[in-house]
């Protein structure tokens, strides 16, 4: 008997394009990683960003508070009822030191809606302002009275259509 050789290269045809089909299937599985950590940098990078702007939002009602100390003191930013910008304050004539915070309030409230997603907010007398993520709502902000002014802000962090994100500063 005879042996017959094959040539060589004969008996690995398509092992190469086996190779390249396995080298594709893994650069896509690599892609679609990086894809996801770029979207994943991005929703975080933008929690930050509104994070940062509720900072910045109660640290601006802070300083109007300590500007109108007559109205701190007297208890007129504890959540007022009447949340109007009150015209006499934006003249030289000027206005009250109740009207000033409920002007300050109305208008902090209105750059909250406008700077967050779905922002809400309130500022109250609170015994306990640092609390349970689920003890305080927009609804129902769990203020107690107490004595330390607490300033809540809640606005929708993945974009669900509800406020699930919740920031609270506090002053005394």
């Amino acid at each position: 008997m005879t042996k017959t050789n094959k040539p060589f290269g004969k008996s690995s045809a398509g092992f190469t394009l086996l190779e390249v089909l396995v080298a594709l299937v893994v650069l896509s599985v690599g892609l679609l990683g990086l894809a996801s950590l770029q979207v994943n940098g991005l929703r975080f990078n933008h929690s930050a960003y509104l994070r940062t702007q509720a900072t910045l939002l109660a640290e601006e009602l802070a300083d109007r508070m300590r500007a109108n100390r007559p109205g701190f003191v007297a208890g007129n930013y504890d959540n007022p009822a009447n949340l109007t910008v009150v015209a006499a304050c934006q003249t030289p004539a000027g206005c009250t030191s109740a009207q000033m915070a409920q002007t300050d309030v109305a208008q902090w409230r209105q750059s909250l809606a406008a700077l967050l997603p779905t922002g809400q907010g309130v500022v109250c007398l609170d015994t306990v302002p640092v609390e349970l993520p689920a003890a305080s709502t927009p609804a129902a902000p769990s203020c107690d009275g107490g004595t330390t002014y607490a300033i809540k802000i809640w606005w929708d962090d993945n974009r669900s259509g509800g406020a699930n994100q919740r920031f609270i500063a506090t002053l005394n």
